[in-house]
């Protein structure tokens, strides 16, 4: 019961949260961050975020979901998170689409230091990349030999996913809105993975 609870409660905030990003309520927000962000511009500084968002993208992305699921298929025996991993990925990938093509919110139209296309509302970088990561935790945290070690992994995984939102806002291509609606829906998501993945499991068993 809290578990729904959390799930309305997180699925309410998140759509608070686009309404004002609908109704334009965050854009003295939005570039007054962009404009604090891009203040650190550089050409070590902006080496750094094109490498971080490319890390972030789909050519890197994929690659790292199969190799952990080879990983977890082939080194850990772990057949059945491959539905977890895979499916998490997939519907993130799936909803973010959806999400974009539902608030068809246009990007910053400020200094790009790099170009995209398409949609700006949520970030797709965002939700892979705290889709990916978080998933990489869950799956992983049991198979660290130490507290230390459960707490390096956390630690990487928030690190990941901090550099990847803040590359976007860097590179002028997103809100910041646009990455914290990113987190959010993501959060949502991952915790309904979670607890299906979790009932399967206990159905099995």
């Amino acid at each position: 019961m809290l578990w729904w609870v959390y799930l309305i409660l997180a699925a309410a905030g998140f759509q608070g949260l686009a309404m004002l990003v609908s109704r334009e309520k965050l854009l003295r927000f939005d570039l007054a961050v962009i404009d604090f962000i891009q203040g650190w511009e550089s050409e070590g500084f902006t080496a750094f975020a094109k490498t971080v968002t490319t890390i972030g993208s789909g050519k890197v992305v994929i690659p790292l979901v199969l190799a952990t699921a080879a990983v977890l298929f082939v080194v850990l025996k772990h057949r059945k998170e491959l539905y977890l991993l895979i499916g998490g990925m997939l519907g993130s990938t799936l909803l973010n689409e959806g999400l974009k093509q539902l608030y068809e919110r246009a990007r910053p139209d400020i200094h790009r230091i790099i170009e995209e296309t398409g949609y700006s509302f949520p970030s797709g970088h965002s939700m892979a990349s705290f889709t990916f990561y978080g998933l990489l935790t869950y799956l992983l945290w049991r198979h660290m030999p130490s507290k230390r070690w459960r707490g390096a992994l956390v630690a990487f995984s928030v690190f990941m996913i901090v550099c990847i939102g803040t590359s976007r806002v860097y590179l002028g291509v997103h809100y910041t809105s646009d990455v914290l609606g990113g987190y959010w829906v993501s959060a949502c998501w991952l915790a309904v993975c979670v607890k299906l993945f979790r009932r399967l499991a206990h159905v099995r068993r």
